[in-house]
């Protein structure tokens, strides 16, 4: 079988006719479809399209992002979650304007922070023209259903396999629509769930709908129940202000502000954990006073139930012992600052009763 014939080419003239129409599709500005790529990863093209925007608007170029305090991108990037793509690409920003003049290379991407074979492949192909591959959650979707591969698309196996596939597919000189084609029709057309086969312009060459494997494939093991753990929080009061702390870079929600607080130790009460926490990020002496919130959240490979209660500052000068910085801020300063998902309730309900 010409695997071009058969699927890339039908492919690409499909897309010509159905293409979604995306913000970042209007543009060939290398720095726009890195910035749309980043945000893309792990999260849906809907959820991106007003961050982008706003995003751009704030820093147009390499130069005007690299400028900027990692707070101010932070903040832009409330919500969008996986923030250490922020971080990278505050961080490949200003190496870019201080190597490259402002202009992202078209070789070596894989060596600039956040950048991975699929970004580089995908940022390659669309930007700068090259025949490069790309495999994201689409294409591993629409790959293993089309040939039929048994294998799960996340195990080294299946991920190698995937891969040297996309690579024999790739169109000459059409590699940036090609790789847009397939990620369309696994957006649109090959869906994890209710695929629409009778609109898929490759359908009498796919295995799985020969096969009748469709809901079949891709192959996933069990998920495992993720652990879950609770946590102690404390909105720390002194006069009118509150005391925030800023979480280190390193790790999980790296550069964000939060109420100080941890995750509860066996046999310790929940008031005993959020003391504990303060005094060990803070170095201060907290009364801890009535319950304001429970919230529930999940993470990609966790759980949380945040549970919150006011306290009343007693003693101490905050240090920034477990924490990169400390702040008292007033209520409607919170706002200025970029806070994880979990405290966003939190932060609502303070203001609503301060009115």
């Amino acid at each position: 079988m010409d695997l071009k014939k058969s699927f890339s080419l039908p492919l690409l003239r499909w897309y010509q006719k159905h293409r979604r129409t995306l913000p970042w599709r209007s543009s060939r500005n290398p720095y726009h479809i890195l910035v749309s790529e980043i945000m893309l990863q792990q999260t849906q093209v809907d959820t991106v399209i007003p961050y982008y925007r706003q995003f751009l608007k704030a820093f147009p170029s390499f130069q005007h992002l690299s400028r900027a305090p990692i707070e101010r991108v932070l903040k832009l990037w409330e919500g969008l979650g996986y923030y250490a793509r922020a971080r990278n690409l505050h961080s490949l920003a200003q190496t870019v304007s201080r190597d490259h003049d402002g202009k992202l290379p078209d070789r070596g991407l894989g060596d600039l922070p956040g950048i991975g074979p699929y970004t580089e492949g995908a940022v390659r192909s669309i930007a700068f023209h090259q025949d490069y591959a790309v495999v994201d959650g689409n294409v591993q979707r629409v790959l293993a259903r089309f040939f039929g591969l048994r294998q799960d698309p996340r195990s080294p196996a299946g991920r190698k396999k995937l891969w040297e596939l996309a690579e024999t597919l790739v169109p000459q000189g059409q590699a940036g629509d090609y790789n847009q084609a397939v990620m369309d029709l696994g957006a649109m057309i090959c869906t994890p769930h209710l695929p629409r086969c009778s609109r898929c312009p490759v359908e009498k060459t796919c295995t799985a709908r020969r096969l009748n494997w469709v809901h079949l494939i891709p192959t996933r093991k069990k998920s495992r129940r993720l652990p879950h753990d609770p946590i102690g929080a404390g909105v720390i009061w002194k006069g009118g202000k509150i005391l925030i702390g800023q979480r280190p870079f390193q790790g999980l929600l790296g550069g964000l502000w939060e109420f100080p607080g941890g995750k509860q130790k066996r046999g310790e009460t929940l008031p005993e954990c959020i003391r504990r926490e303060i005094q060990e990020e803070l170095g201060v002496r907290v009364q801890v006073g009535r319950k304001l919130a429970k919230v529930k959240h999940a993470y990609s490979h966790f759980k949380i139930t945040l549970h919150v209660y006011s306290c009343r500052y007693l003693s101490g000068t905050p240090r920034a012992l477990g924490c990169r910085a400390w702040r008292w801020v007033a209520p409607g300063e919170l706002k200025r600052f970029a806070f994880p998902a979990a405290n966003q309730p939190i932060i609502r309900k303070l203001l609503i009763e301060k009115k």
